[in-house]
């Protein structure tokens, strides 16, 4: 059964869409011009907004006609229809929706007096239809302007219908009870339609007061305020208030502006942008915006409540994108608004963001978080921002002259400036990878041209404040050398090595890029210093040579001096030479056979060289293991300091505490192409993978970490952290990998470089040992513990040659031990022809030969034919051993290989004692003829260069140990097979074993 509140809510709705029928047909067509439309602005935008409110009235009169078909459907079937199916309770949000943009067209209608200006073109028509409206529209003045009358028509019956709609629902919730099914929806719907009770007359006030501004506003003022889109809220004439450092004379609140009025000037802000600061001193309150402060000061803490109440209204408002409803203030979100926005903004201060956009994100006034600045002339920042400043990782492109060709700058900023690690890539089609510090290059660095470069460069070191400054290296591909040395505001400057393609090495002292007084043993390396004859005695020489050294010289601005020159083939030379390093004034000449050449020297163009002097043909010749040792650099670049830009950033980072925000900034990171970010200017983010993505945050690491301190397990955590580039410890020896790669591979691959490349080992070995402790350490103070105490030498060198260098070595082991090779190629080729001589010898013969005691033969007591006895023995005699000593080329661990050689021992000796059928130890004499016989069957490759790595690599605790003895043992049978007369005669007649130990 319907109730009679249904009833009224039927006639209700009859008369409402009979009144807005007759409105649209008496008002709003009226106030539609008929073309041509106006040719003003302000007579468009009038004709647009009318145009506007025509539709919004066509909206409602269509849910108002739908709500009246639900309600006369309820009224005809009582019985099988509901109230629920009342529009008015089950869609009640879309019916107010529409009455909100109908109030919205109409207050829009209102504020620029649109009403008034179309009304004017008519006027007559209206003066006669005055009557008219009175006997239709109830509540239609008879008093007021002509424009006046269509706007009491187009808001009165609105008002007074919303009025009814909901005395008529709270009486129907009284009526069907509190129990029953649909008293959820009436309440709901008398809540809605109470509150938009309370928004129109809120929004009506708005419109007039606003309405009532401009006649107060003459000139500029009244031409860049008057909008449809503002409402005032609030004007300092009504609450005084007075602005500084500003002097306002008029300040004025709109809901999306703050004004303030200067005579004909006008300083608009836009509330997105605008903070309220929550202290207060007295009556005065202060606001932020993104390039001034204010403060605002009233007479009375009245007015400066009412002002700032207000304000921090209209912010929250507009960053709600919609008004309060029901009312200013009212509803559930907080009345504060919130200090963290999104919105964008032009800098028009003078400064370095003058004329720059910036959006994204702003907190207190500042961009902070994510965001984009962009400036007119094509400069672009995309990262993220920290009061104002670029700080964390951002890209910055910078356009250049040329079309489409920009510098871009992947890095971490730190307070506006490039700070930590980046990545620049320059129009040049040059790229530097490293630190920065203040915008500037500071610290590892690497510098490399392009690959059409006409001069192609790559430098691997130390910056400082933008110059090259430190330890470096420097590779000229077009002269096809390279520089390891010092360097000093971006010139060679101090101790440095010079090598180039042609294998020409010199090492001396560079002042300003210029060569001065050579330091200790310098060196100089050619592969065609010419020998003198092998006749003995001194003699006068006046005779023409040919001119030794390629066309390689110094590097470009370097002048010759004095000097030293060593050759591969060990001859040195001890004086003076030109810039393109051609011998010239007084010099010596050293060469291997030990003879001597003194005198002066010059080259005549075309001639080649000439000299004058003294060729000494009486001295010994030198030992070759003492020449083959002249090693470059050795004692100009402590190991210590060579590489500290790299291991620096790492200490640091661990001294402050693992800080999270600083992980990327040290450990680098891996973005897009660069090449697609130029393309354009328009993207707003840099895809890159960051380190949590690889290994977690440093929480979890220094977790991890502590989980495996015991010592089976640090091991395989070390190998897993070291194998992983976004790991502290894995970044750390690729960036070492990268130093040493740079300096001994390719051009640097100069066996007068070995010395220099083995203690870097080492010392990258003991840094990484370091770099882990620091890490320990943090992570236990993280926990409230502290690590023990410091360790002690011996211990810290277990750690370093039984843990650390296992595990990085084969990082290094390609370029290392390729400089092993060449510096003991003469040595491993007389080797080579002494195993070749060997194999010519069968098993038993060889046997023999070696003097190996025949009852330690594995043929002793086995009755066979000579013919099998010959098959046994060159197919199984010590095999076990000869693989087992074959396979000391698997690795590259020092330990590993000393252990292959103790199992090659046991081999030996378990041989031995199948044969006697009794456990035997070998004594020494018996030993090392079986070894050799073990050694030449193996055919190692390149053994000395392997024997001389284990032995400077090894760790010094095995000294004078088994693992030492097995070595020199080997060593000496290294040394045997390269002497001649093995091929010739019987070793017992010539060697005796005791004198090996």
């Amino acid at each position: 059964m319907c109730n009679p509140e249904e009833a009224a809510l039927l006639r209700l709705e009859e008369v409402f869409s009979a009144t807005l029928a007759r409105v649209n047909s008496y008002v709003l067509q009226p106030l539609l011009p008929a073309a041509p439309e106006p040719s003003d602005p302000w007579g468009r935008e009038c004709l647009r907004l009318l145009q506007q409110l025509h539709k919004s009235s066509q909206q409602l009169w269509e849910v108002t006609e739908e709500s009246l078909h639900s309600l006369q459907e309820r009224l005809r079937h009582p019985d099988s229809t509901g109230l629920e199916s009342l529009l008015l309770l089950r869609d009640a949000d879309r019916v107010l929706q529409a009455h909100i943009e109908y109030i919205e067209s109409y207050t829009s209608c209102t504020v620029v007096q649109a009403f008034q200006k179309a009304a004017k073109r008519r006027s007559e028509y209206w003066r006669g239809q005055r009557k008219a409206l009175r006997q239709l529209l109830s509540g239609v003045s008879s008093e007021g302007s002509v424009g006046a009358s269509p706007g009491q028509a187009l808001h009165q019956p609105l008002t007074h219908h919303v009025q009814q709609y909901v005395l008529l629902l709270l009486s129907l919730g009284d009526t069907i009870g509190e129990h029953h099914p649909t008293q959820e929806l009436v309440v709901n719907a008398v809540t809605l339609f109470g509150n938009l009770q309370s928004f129109m007359k809120q929004a009506l006030d708005q419109a007039a007061a606003t309405q009532a501004l401009w006649h107060t506003l003459r000139g500029r003022p009244r031409d860049v305020l008057c909008t449809p889109a503002h409402r005032l809220l609030q004007d300092s004439q009504d609450v005084p208030v007075t602005v500084a450092p500003l002097r306002a004379e008029r300040v004025l609140l709109f809901d999306d502006a703050l004004v303030l009025l200067q005579g004909h000037n006008v300083h608009t802000f836009d509330l997105k942008l605008v903070w309220v600061d929550p202290e207060q001193d007295g009556c005065t309150f202060h606001l932020l915006t993104p390039e001034e402060q204010f403060s605002f000061c009233a007479k009375d803490s009245q007015g400066q409540a009412v002002w700032q109440w207000k304000v921090t209204q209209a912010v929250r408002q507009v960053l709600r994108g919609k008004k309060d409803f029901p009312v200013l203030g009212a509803g559930l979100e907080p009345s504060q608004p919130p200090a963290c926005r999104c919105a964008e903004y032009t800098f028009r201060a003078e400064g370095r963001l003058c004329q720059a956009t910036y959006e994204g994100e702003w907190c207190r006034a500042r961009p902070h978080g994510k965001g984009t600045l962009k400036w007119p002339d094509g400069r672009n920042h995309v990262g993220n921002f920290c009061q104002g400043l670029e700080h964390g990782f951002g890209i910055r492109l910078l356009p250049q002259a040329s079309e489409d060709r920009f510098d871009c700058y992947k890095c971490h900023w730190r307070e506006g400036s490039m700070c930590g690690y980046g990545i620049c890539e320059y129009s040049t089609d040059e790229v530097y990878k490293g630190y920065f510090q203040e915008g500037l290059r500071h610290g590892f660095g690497v510098l490399e041209s392009g690959p059409q470069a006409p001069q192609p460069f790559r430098y691997t070191g130390h910056w400082e404040r933008g110059q090259r400054s430190g330890y470096g290296i420097e590779e000229d591909s077009d002269r096809g050398e390279r520089y390891i040395g010092m360097w000093q505001a971006g010139q060679r400057h101090g101790p440095g090595v010079v090598v180039t393609q042609a294998g020409v090495c010199y090492q001396g002292t560079f002042q300003a890029d210029k060569t001065v007084q050579p330091m200790g043993q310098g060196s100089l390396v050619s592969s065609a210093i010419p020998r003198a004859s092998d006749k003995q005695g001194s003699r006068n020489v006046s005779e023409k040579a040919p001119h030794f050294l390629s066309s390689q010289g110094l590097p470009e601005g370097a002048t010759g001096g004095p000097g030293i020159l060593l050759s591969e083939d060990d001859s040195l030379y001890e004086g003076t030479f030109t810039r393109d390093l051609t011998l010239t004034g007084k010099g010596k000449v050293t060469f291997p056979n030990g003879f001597t050449l003194e005198g002066s020297f010059g080259s005549v163009a075309g001639r080649g060289l000439h000299t004058q002097g003294v060729l000494d043909t009486a001295a010994p010749p030198p030992d070759p293991s003492s020449t083959c040792k002249r090693q470059l650099g050795v004692g100009a670049f402590p190991v210590e300091s060579r590489w500290q830009g790299v291991y620096r950033p790492f200490r640091d980072f661990v001294c402050a505490g693992c800080p999270r925000d600083l992980q990327e900034a040290l450990l680098g990171f891996d973005v897009q192409s660069s090449r697609e970010l130029r393309r354009s200017q328009d993207y707003l983010c840099c895809e890159r993978t960051h380190p949590e993505d690889s290994v977690g945050s440093m929480e979890d690491i220094l977790e991890e970490l502590l989980q495996h301190r015991e010592p089976k397990a640090l091991q395989p955590y070390l190998r897993k952290a070291l194998s992983n580039s976004l790991h502290p410890l894995g970044k750390l020896l690729r960036t070492l990998m990268l130093t040493f790669q740079a300096t001994y591979a390719g051009v640097g691959a100069n066996k007068h470089l070995q010395e220099l490349a083995q203690e870097e080992v080492k010392q990258h070995a003991r840094e990484l040992w370091a770099a882990y402790r620091g890490l320990l350490r943090v992570a236990l103070q993280r926990k409230g513990q502290a690590l023990e105490e410091d360790e002690d030498t011996e211990t810290r060198d277990l750690q370093v040659h039984g843990l650390v260098l296992p595990l990085m070595l084969p990082s290094f082991y390609s370029e290392l031990f390729t400089l092993y090779l060449l510096l003991h190629e003469r040595e491993d080729s007389f080797y080579s022809q002494g195993i070749a001589n060997l194999s010519l010898f069968p098993d038993t013969q060889l046997l023999e030969f070696l003097d190996v005691q025949k009852h330690l033969w594995p043929l002793k007591d086995l009755t066979l034919t000579s013919n099998q006895r010959y098959s046994l023995v060159r197919d199984k005699c010590f095999l076990s051993a000869t693989e087992c000593l074959q396979k000391i080329m698997t690795t590259v661990d020092p330990r590993e290989k000393l252990e292959v050689l103790e199992r090659t021992y046991g081999e030996i000796e378990g041989t031995v004692s199948r044969v006697l059928g009794r456990e035997y130890k070998l004594p020494m004499d018996d030993l090392l003829p079986l070894l050799i016989y073990v050694v030449s069957r193996a055919r190692i490759q390149h053994l000395g260069a392997e024997i001389h790595l284990i032995r400077d690599m090894m760790d010094p605790n095995h000294t004078g140990g088994l693992y030492d003895f097995l070595l020199t043992a080997l060593e000496s049978c290294y040394e045997h097979i390269q002497k001649e007369d093995m091929r010739l005669h019987r070793l017992p007649g010539h060697w005796h074993s005791r004198e090996l130990w």
